[in-house]
């Protein structure tokens, strides 16, 4: 009997040893993985560049439901102080449902910018920033924006290239070269920051503006597909770091990791999408003060705008 029992007794010690090593092993992982988590993150935070625009005035629209919308801006500076927003979307994220609905304006729209003459919707930023771009929305098409956030394309190419060192997959609908800077072929590449860039700005074919408008869409779908594949965690520390050093936002750190957290956990995300101006609710016209622009039907645009985003 006591023989057993002292059987059991060094049993239990083995198992309990066994256990602690394992506690310690799972231990001695994760303090890894948060210090390469951390490391990586001030490695990308550290590539954070003269190109990232400088802080905006912005006076955020109120918030009604559960839905929450970022104006997302793409300025090419090239060192300039001003400058033009050549990529105008709205991102609109239902916390709720994780649903998320992207709508890209088009920078030749010819729009009433308030306080000062209709030119094209592009020449807001440039005339008064986030702001006077976000009125001038808010003015068009009645609808709320409640954070912004912009980037620079030189930085967009830095951060791509953190992101996916590899590449990111694109079907590349034809050959592309004409004042993009590199030279794409037609077919399926493997693009990194520079060739993505030139993808997306594209725009000397028949479908001028509107095929650069679908091209930036597509990139974003290929960026989201990226971002949440389980094969690209090890990159993410670093692309966080280096989001922080390049892209201007109203967004704090801790409202940024927050929202990332709550869009990464809660499933699948898929990324309605929508052009305005619509088809058929525009007519191409010129003036001597702004150019060749899109003279758009304002209110049909706005009530499909409205219905697109289920706005009440």
């Amino acid at each position: 009997m006591e023989q057993h029992e002292q059987r059991q007794t060094r049993h239990q010690r083995k198992k309990f040893r066994k256990g602690r090593l394992i506690f310690l092993a799972l231990l001695a992982i994760l303090l890894a993985g948060a210090a390469y988590s951390i490391q990586q993150y001030r490695s990308g935070l550290k590539l954070a560049s003269e190109t990232k625009p400088p802080a905006q005035d912005f006076a955020a629209d109120a918030k009604n439901g559960e839905i929450e919308n970022f104006l997302i801006l793409g300025v090419d500076s090239r060192g300039e102080e001003k400058s033009r927003t050549d990529t105008m979307m709205l991102l609109s994220w239902n916390r709720d449902t994780n649903d998320m609905k992207l709508v890209s304006f088009m920078r030749d729209i010819y729009a009433d910018i308030p306080g000062y003459q209709s030119y094209k919707l592009n020449t807001a930023y440039y005339l008064g920033g986030v702001q006077l771009l976000k009125e001038t929305l808010n003015t068009m098409f009645d609808v709320p924006i409640h954070h912004y956030a912009m980037i620079d394309f030189k930085s967009f190419e830095a951060m791509i290239d953190v992101l996916a060192p590899d590449g990111i997959t694109v079907d590349v609908e034809k050959d592309m070269s004409a004042f993009i800077g590199v030279s794409l072929k037609q077919g399926t590449q493997q693009l990194n920051g520079k060739e993505l860039l030139g993808y997306a700005r594209f725009r000397q074919d028949a479908e001028g503006d509107f095929g650069r408008v679908a091209r930036q869409q597509k990139v974003m779908d290929a960026l989201k597909n990226e971002l949440f594949s389980i094969g690209n965690a090890k990159n993410l520390p670093k692309f966080v770091g280096a989001a922080q050093g390049y892209i201007t936002t109203d967004l704090t750190s801790a409202e940024e990791l927050k929202m990332a957290l709550s869009v990464a956990t809660g499933g699948g995300v898929d990324i309605e999408k929508m052009t305005l101006p619509a088809e058929g609710t525009y007519t191409f016209n010129a003036y001597q003060h702004a150019g060749s622009v899109l003279e758009i039907d304002k209110e049909q645009n706005k009530a499909l705008l409205h219905e697109f985003l289920q706005m009440k």
